[in-house]
């Protein structure tokens, strides 16, 4: 079977096209799009698809391409550009009919029309210079491939517009068996000339960085840094101006557990996270110990962990009435964005924030960033290291919401200064004695939608 993967990044004019475009291969049982962190409504138009998404860990086709490759669960996989949807009828079989006959590893395309100007001024030249044996190619930097999962997870994904000719070099250098197929008439916008400078440089790059004439490590050091500010693009991601706000805690409120927990059994660490939790240090400290427990496991293997554990039954119904009723909804966590960040898109949350887990090349490196907004300063009405106050009452001031029309729902001793702070504050399923002290409403259960009677 075949695994379709398709970055997006701002497609939401076109992403369910081509979405349909893969489904129309008998071949295909499993579609993962990957947003790029866009801005506008392209996870709200693929979910309509019934289809897996999932957020990147950082701006770039490169990495998009590397984690829905690890999600992957089929050793086929087509990449497909999210914003051509006038494909051939069964793209999907023309990439993968090579593999499946297994008279190639890796297969890239060429459609029918004049080469691209930076295909034809640089990346040509210098490949005839560098790697002559692949000017054979039609259109190297075409980026609708397939390829073996095997063989792909054995090459490099630069994260920029070098990415599709970097794949095509390592995968010689692998040894990998290439094909090249003509996917027909293909019409996309030509662009401007400050982006084809920029695509020009890159391109390059990768090129000079695979013959050596660039140290490695230096490159990597001096391109510029695809990291948003998280809380900043959360914020937006709302066009709409709200009146009325409702956050909540993720574990034990959304989720049936704890991502840590869970991670902790899945990857062995159980005792270690113990251990940290039982110490006599502030907060800020646990968060950045905890974090350097996931060192070295891959994005996929996070998103897994998260997907093992059960949503809140009714969740998706009760975001939705909420939202309804004028609420943006969001999540403000201490566990990890990009987990966080992927219920939401699960349960069609407008906002997720919560601690920034740094990976690079989808690998977690064990290093966390705190948000500032989570810190204390002068305008903090506790006095918690970091807190969600923090962060709540940051918020509701960017929205220019009051706090009389804001909802907290938590369960744990970290949820209690935001709980008692919001204008109507939601203790739920907690175990701590002192949040249910500070809520204006206590509920228990497994269902959220007592939620709704007490925001009436």
């Amino acid at each position: 079977m075949v695994t379709v993967v398709i970055p997006a990044l701002n497609e939401e004019k076109t992403i369910r096209q081509v979405i349909r475009q893969a489904k129309r291969n008998q071949q295909v049982d499993e579609i993962i799009v990957v947003d790029d962190m866009s801005t506008d409504d392209t996870i709200a138009e693929a979910r309509k698809e019934d289809v897996r998404v999932i957020t990147s860990t950082h701006v770039g086709k490169g990495d998009s391409m590397r984690e829905g490759l690890l999600m992957a669960k089929n050793d086929i996989v087509v990449f497909l550009e999210a914003d051509i949807p006038n494909y051939e009828e069964d793209i999907v079989g023309k990439l993968t009919e090579p593999l499946i006959r297994d008279e190639a590893d890796f297969v890239k395309s060429f459609f029918e029309r004049p080469g691209g100007r930076v295909a034809e001024i640089l990346a040509k030249p210098l490949l005839e210079f560098f790697f002559p044996h692949l000017l054979k190619f039609k259109q190297p930097l075409s980026g609708m491939i397939a390829g073996k999962k095997s063989v792909l997870q054995k090459v490099e994904f630069d994260n920029d517009y070098g990415v599709d000719i970097g794949l095509l070099i390592d995968m010689h250098q692998v040894q990998a068996r290439i094909a090249e197929v003509c996917i027909g008439e293909v019409e996309n916008d030509r662009q401007p000339l400050h982006v084809l400078s920029r695509m020009a440089k890159q391109i390059a790059n990768a090129i000079f960085k695979r013959v050596n004439i660039f140290d490695n490590k230096r490159q990597e050091d001096d391109a510029p840094s695809a990291m948003r500010e998280q809380v900043e693009f959360a914020l937006k991601e709302l066009v709409r101006q709200p009146k009325k706000m409702i956050v909540f805690d993720m574990d034990h409120t959304l989720l049936q557990g704890s991502f840590i927990q869970t991670a902790a059994v899945r990857f062995g660490f159980t005792r270690e996270l113990a251990d940290i939790l039982s110490q006599q240090k502030s907060n800020y400290i646990k968060t950045q110990k905890i974090a350097r427990l996931l060192e070295g496991r891959t994005f996929a293997e996070l998103i897994n962990v998260v997907e093992s554990i059960p949503l809140i039954g009714d969740a998706v119904q009760v975001i939705r009435e909420l939202q309804v009723r004028g609420y943006v909804c969001g999540i403000i966590s201490d566990s990890y964005h990009a987990i966080a960040n992927h219920i939401k898109n699960l349960l069609g949350l407008d906002f997720t924030l919560g601690n920034e887990l740094e990976f690079r090349r989808s690998v977690a490196t064990g290093e966390v960033k705190i948000p500032s907004q989570l810190l204390r300063d002068r305008f903090s009405q506790c006095d918690h290291d970091h807190c969600k106050s923090n962060m709540f009452q940051y918020i509701l001031h960017r929205f220019g919401i009051s706090l009389a029309d804001s909802v907290a729902v938590g369960d744990g001793e970290n949820d209690v200064c935001m709980v008692k702070m919001a204008g109507t504050g939601i203790s739920f399923n907690s175990t701590t004695p002192v949040l249910d002290e500070v809520a204006d409403y206590v509920l228990r259960g497994n269902s959220l939608k007592p939620v709704l009677e007490v925001v009436r």
